[in-house]
């Protein structure tokens, strides 16, 4: 997993979406097409951001899939990533196809069945993903299922990540937080030829330097991406603040 630290959440942005945009039309001048996982949260929007305004791509050639949602969240919900996704990303570039984890259907189950034969046949060229405060991956919370290759599963949300839903302002209290998501699993992201990993903020400083300092554990779910030889970490100054002088150094 290589770093790069940057002085703050914009200058991030732009650096994730300048090497996520490249590895893009990259995809596209090899083969005709890309396809993209997109991640959501406070962590993303200037990725995002950045990634819209970038020149030179034929986003018609460009089939993107949604990372993770809550369950029993309709997509007009401020909170809802179906939402966050359509406003930020989807509605700004002429995609061939996005494809939303739709979490408001009777049976969760059969959605990520779906999901996950769609995306077996769309080989992930790149990953925009995130690290929460607890350590996970997409909502794979503590401890994660590494094991699985199922591409998608119906998870159970810990409270440490429902605070942090709460705390970001997306929710007016814990307990209108969802307890549990559909999320791509941690194996199947690693599938994904490149990963392009924004984090921003403090809060996720020691999140940060357990998943990049620490053991690949299931407890720190982000510490799988260790494993995955083309992961990109963003982090800005402020998430990088624990990080020992020898990791900032190499």
């Amino acid at each position: 997993m290589k770093l790069e630290v940057l002085e703050d959440a914009k200058r991030l942005g732009i650096a994730a979406a300048r090497r996520g945009a490249e590895a893009i039309r990259n995809a596209i001048a090899e083969n005709g097409r890309a396809n993209i996982i997109v991640a959501t949260g406070a962590s993303q929007f200037e990725t995002l951001s950045a990634l819209i305004a970038e020149e030179g791509i034929d986003w018609s050639h460009v089939t993107g899939f949604h990372l993770d949602e809550y369950l029993g969240l309709d997509d007009q919900h401020p909170a809802s990533f179906c939402r966050y996704l359509r406003e930020r990303f989807v509605e700004h570039v002429p995609l061939k196809k996005f494809h939303y984890v739709d979490g408001t259907g009777a049976d969760p189950h059969q959605v990520c069945r779906e999901l996950g034969q769609l995306i077996q046949d769309h080989p992930i060229d790149v990953a925009f993903v995130g690290i929460g405060e607890n350590g996970h991956l997409a909502f794979n919370d503590p401890p994660a299922d590494f094991d699985t290759n199922e591409p998608y599963l119906v998870v159970e949300l810990d409270e440490a990540c429902r605070k942090q839903q709460a705390g970001e302002g997306w929710f007016a209290t814990i307990d209108d937080v969802p307890t549990q998501a559909i999320s791509m699993s941690c194996r199947h992201i690693l599938k994904s030829k490149t990963i392009i990993c924004s984090v921003p903020d403090k809060r996720k400083a020691e999140a940060v330097r357990s998943s990049l300092e620490g053991p690949v554990t299931p407890d720190v779910p982000a510490s799988i991406l260790q494993t995955h030889e083309s992961t990109t970490l963003y982090v800005d100054k402020a998430a990088a603040s624990l990080l020992t002088s020898s990791t900032l150094s190499d």
